[in-house]
């Protein structure tokens, strides 16, 4: 059976509450702002267009390559065995957290079908995450749950992948993934955000994406970038008198501070 292998002091649920409704945009410049280059796992996709946001803290699976004599279909037993970690993960992932799996990029067999995501959504968990594939394409596209992949094969996981360990430091997409990191979900893909961070990165990318989209308003309205973004000290002047005004779009280009 699967015991827990870390003890973390508990996370503030409304950091996460947060942080899932910022955009990665806003995530990905404000940790480089911090020194970490690169916290996007690139080239994952949903499965379903329609089930892309959420936001919760790491669980993860480490794979490795599957052997002919260990990986076998008998593996797959109705009840718990050393060798199907990948079916404690399911059972044993906390409610609100995200199963990422470290497939080592290697998208030629499923990391997970159907079955395993339907199971983690009546359990609770937030996400599935995988740098390799998912099976049952069709079938995760109209389930409501975040999945994310690389593509869709058919091959079963017993033809590459053996679970080797569950909750522990990995790779996803080449990012280091840590065990209660936060894992951010949106239209553009996945973000790793570390753990110590993620109150600051709530509070930073909120400020963030308000500030880019009262940008965006002005630059749709006809202005040049230069003097407005990235944006000047007179023009966050200007956004602070527009949020004081009722910060409506209508009036973007006539509220300026002082005036």
């Amino acid at each position: 059976m699967y015991e827990p292998k870390t003890k973390l002091s508990p996370l503030d649920p409304s950091v996460v509450r947060r942080l899932k409704d910022v955009s990665s945009g806003s995530l990905t410049t404000e940790l480089f702002k911090k020194g970490l280059r690169q916290c996007f796992l690139v080239g994952l996709l949903p499965m379903n267009k329609d089930a892309v946001r959420f936001a919760g803290e790491a669980f993860t699976m480490r794979m490795i390559p599957a052997r002919e004599d260990l990986d076998t279909i008998e593996t797959l037993t109705p009840h718990p065995n050393p060798d199907n970690l990948q079916w404690e993960a399911v059972e044993n992932i906390p409610p609100g957290h995200v199963l990422v799996i470290d497939s080592r990029n290697d998208p030629r067999a499923a990391s997970a079908g159907a079955m395993l995501p339907t199971r983690m959504k009546v359990r609770g968990a937030a996400a599935i995450v995988t740098d390799g594939a998912f099976r049952d394409g069709h079938e995760l596209a109209r389930l409501d749950f975040p999945a994310y992949a690389r593509q869709v094969t058919a091959s079963t996981r017993l033809s590459y992948h053996r679970v080797a360990d569950l909750n522990i430091p990995i790779a996803c997409a080449d990012v280091a993934v840590y065990p209660g990191d936060v894992i951010v979900g949106d239209g553009d893909g996945i973000t790793v955000v570390p753990r110590h961070l993620a109150a600051e990165m709530a509070d930073l990318c909120e400020r963030r994406d308000e500030l880019e989209k009262y940008l965006s308003y002005r630059i749709g309205a006809g202005e040049p970038l230069y003097g407005v973004y990235p944006p000047t000290p007179a023009v966050r002047a200007d956004f602070e008198a527009w949020k004081k005004a009722g910060a409506d779009p209508a009036k973007v280009m006539t509220i300026r501070a002082g005036a």
